[in-house]
């Protein structure tokens, strides 16, 4: 059988040989080939063209146009790798009335919000904003760190006893070492990619939800990890900062959004309120944990999360300074280089206003509350059960006319006990024979037996003759 490529790349093809187009009316391309129709063509004779049918997934805009797809042989059937471009709205560099401002942690890697500039130049924060935590990767990060660490300090040690030599007898453990360390660099590569995709992903969905038109983040050049302990230094120099940012540009540019950076110079000290210098202390419902979350103003006696004051004064900073934002002439990138005293006294970002409630004056007479509330569960007696099997169920018992337990009650149940089970070590306290209406709940013994009966007259002679 002549052997054939399992990936056939068309983008190299011409417009004599493959052509794409779409399908009115359908969700569907037709992409055109023109292939041999013999295994040695010598002329165009021999060549012909085939149609075939490619479904479109809902991905695809309707107006985006469609470049020649990549055809790749898969599990017997042949995928093709679509390409299309589309035109999206170009982001503005000023005329930003929504932003949304996105600040950088350790443990929480991003906290963002948004705010509004109103026409009159006040700033105000739209709602208690969100935080991308990512502890379970930055921790699987940290331990794939130590264990490189380690691989690197074994791997030198192996070369300088081996000095060079190729037939020495540590060599072939040197060479198992250089691979193991190659295979956790990839795996850290792996899933620093996947932590910059998906925190790229959230700004800019919350972003959309806002309904902002630009993103505020902090300068990474200006966050220097100095004077912090040689944990948090290591930390900080492990974090994926610059892969989030170019992703997000990159997200955000298909949905018409700016991506600027601001100086991070007094964010996270500064009151968002009144914009005098923060006290920093334990967060109120984590006293015993580490740190400085909790940021409260001696002057307005404002208090949050620094975090939640952080994103509102990049926000509000960007918004304030979007007349001095600058676009790279080669790559395109917006940003505010420095900050300007006159600008940012407006950086102050005043509470929202609620609105009013309606006329709640008094038109009538006040209705009766009782001085204790009415317990959820109704105190009248239970009904009586009248003989045989018609009667409304008594209220807290077990139903009148079932003659045998449920399926999943008759293992070890009886009436009065939990479904326990006692094969195994735990030896259930009291009766282990036994199950209520629930599989963990206690349930009241029958009383059916106990209630005086109040037929008479033909039904309770047919009653009991059907006893006897």
């Amino acid at each position: 059988m002549p052997r054939a490529a399992r990936m056939l790349l068309l983008s190299a093809c011409d417009g004599q040989q493959a052509a794409i187009g779409r399908v009115d009316g359908t969700g569907r391309a037709l992409l055109r080939l023109r292939l041999p129709t013999r295994p040695d063509p010598r002329s165009y004779g021999d060549w012909g063209w085939v149609s075939c049918s490619i479904d479109l997934p809902p991905t695809v805009p309707p107006d985006a146009l469609l470049h020649l797809p990549t055809l790749r042989l898969t599990g017997g059937r042949v995928r093709a790798d679509l390409a299309y471009s589309h035109a999206v709205p170009k982001a503005a560099r000023t005329g930003h009335t929504i932003a949304l401002g996105v600040d950088w942690g350790l443990n929480t890697l991003l906290s963002a919000g948004a705010v509004r500039l109103h026409g009159d130049g006040r700033i105000t924060a739209l709602g208690s904003g969100g935080m991308f935590r990512a502890a379970g990767v930055v921790a699987k990060q940290h331990r794939l760190r130590q264990q490189g660490e380690r691989l690197h300090a074994k791997a030198d040690r192996y070369e300088q006893l081996g000095g060079g030599d190729a037939g020495h007898a540590l060599a072939a453990k040197l060479s198992l070492l250089r691979d193991e360390l190659s295979r956790v660099h990839a795996r850290r590569s792996h899933l620093n990619d996947g932590l910059a995709r998906a925190a790229a992903r959230w700004a800019v969905d919350q972003a959309v939800a806002a309904g902002a038109s630009v993103i505020y983040v902090e300068d990474l050049r200006s966050m220097e990890a100095r004077g912090m302990g040689r944990g948090v230094n290591t930390r900080l120099s492990q974090q994926v900062r610059g892969q989030v940012v170019e992703r997000m540009r990159h997200m955000a540019a298909e949905v018409g959004i700016a991506v600027v950076t601001v100086p991070a110079r007094g964010t996270s000290k500064c009151c968002p309120r009144c914009l005098a210098p923060l006290r920093h202390r334990k967060a109120p419902d984590r006293p015993t944990a580490a740190g400085w979350k909790w940021a409260v103003c001696p002057g307005c006696t404002w208090q949050g999360d620094r975090d939640q004051g952080a994103w509102q004064r990049i926000a509000a900073r960007g918004l304030a300074h979007q007349v001095t934002t600058i676009r790279h002439r080669t790559t395109g990138r917006m940003a505010v280089h420095s900050v300007v005293d006159r600008l940012e006294r407006r950086t102050v970002v005043a509470p929202a206003v609620r609105g009013t409630a309606g006329d709640r004056s008094k038109t009538g007479p006040t209705r009766h509350e009782p001085t204790r509330p009415t317990p959820g569960r109704r105190r009248t007696p239970s009904p009586t059960r009248p003989e045989g099997l018609a009667g409304q169920r008594p209220e807290g018992h077990v139903h009148t006319g079932r003659d045998r337990l449920l399926r999943a009650a008759r293992r070890n149940q009886d009436v009065t006990t939990i479904s326990t089970s006692t094969t195994g070590r735990h030896r259930p306290r009291g009766a282990a024979l036994g199950a209520g209406f629930h599989h963990h709940a206690h349930a009241t013994p029958p009383r059916w037996g106990h209630i005086p009966c109040r037929t008479s007259g033909p039904a309770r002679e047919q009653v009991a003759g059907q006893r006897r």
